[in-house]
């Protein structure tokens, strides 16, 4: 068997998210049943991990193990992003890899960007690519509060219900935040997150920004490890997987 890994780019506004749910229109499915009409032998699509329904991917990495030899990588992707184009995915690279290569566990780190437009006009080029806030964020606050995420500790306050997580201790590397007009975009980097982490954090840092809590409040919640206490997580729409790194 070989194993091919490709990088993919998508909208995620119309799909349930990556994987693979019954009666739901996938990412996984949809690229797994073009795989398969283009190599004609069923081909089974392992992700990095999962994004939620109306989450986006800039670089979401996957990997199929394939019988066939993929001789000429033009053609390959010339002819999947035909099939795919309709539905807003695309293929950008296509690699082979050594057969213990496994897209979600030799992953080393992942990098997600979270967008805001802060301004009081309603969004009309980025509706569905970004979370729009009218009231004013003190970008400063947010930058302060960042750094208290930061590090080795228990993300239990951030943790979806439905995680299926074994634990709830991760490692965040990084919290970069940059303003550019009205734009904020806010970039995690972490070897794996939690289910609904960086939107629970998004939403937190929101609550910080908008001097609804002081940074000491938000300190004692991140310490507190209930999810109760937890502002509302940020909507899917403006949360991007960038890349994934082996």
């Amino acid at each position: 068997m070989h194993i091919y890994q490709i990088i993919i780019e998508y909208d995620g506004t119309n799909f349930s998210g990556w994987q693979i749910q019954k009666k739901e229109n996938s990412v996984q499915e949809t690229i797994e049943k073009i795989l398969t009409k283009i190599l004609k032998v069923k081909i089974k699509l392992y992700g990095s991990g999962r994004t939620d329904s109306g989450v986006h991917a800039v670089g979401q990495s996957a990997h199929f193990a394939s019988k066939l030899i993929i001789n000429n990588t033009f053609v390959f992707l010339n002819s999947i992003n035909f099939f795919l184009k309709k539905e807003s995915i695309a293929i950008l690279s296509l690699r082979k890899k050594k057969k213990n290569f496994h897209s979600r566990y030799s992953a080393t780190k992942r990098k997600y960007k979270y967008i805001i437009i802060n301004r009081i006009a309603p969004l009309s080029l980025d509706s569905n690519r970004a979370w729009h806030i009218k009231n004013k964020l003190n970008i400063d606050l947010m930058k302060r509060g960042a750094k208290l995420l930061l590090g080795t500790k228990d993300f239990s306050t951030f943790r979806s219900s439905s995680c299926n997580a074994k634990t709830p201790i991760k490692t965040l590397q990084e919290v970069d935040i940059k303003k550019k007009n009205n734009s904020i975009e806010i970039v995690f980097t972490s070897k794996s997150f939690l289910q609904q982490q960086v939107r629970s954090m998004v939403g937190c840092l929101k609550f910080v920004g908008e001097e609804k809590w002081s940074l000491k409040q938000f300190k004692d919640i991140i310490n507190s490890k209930k999810r109760i206490k937890c502002a509302p997580p940020a909507p899917p729409c403006g949360l991007y997987l960038m890349k994934v790194l082996y």
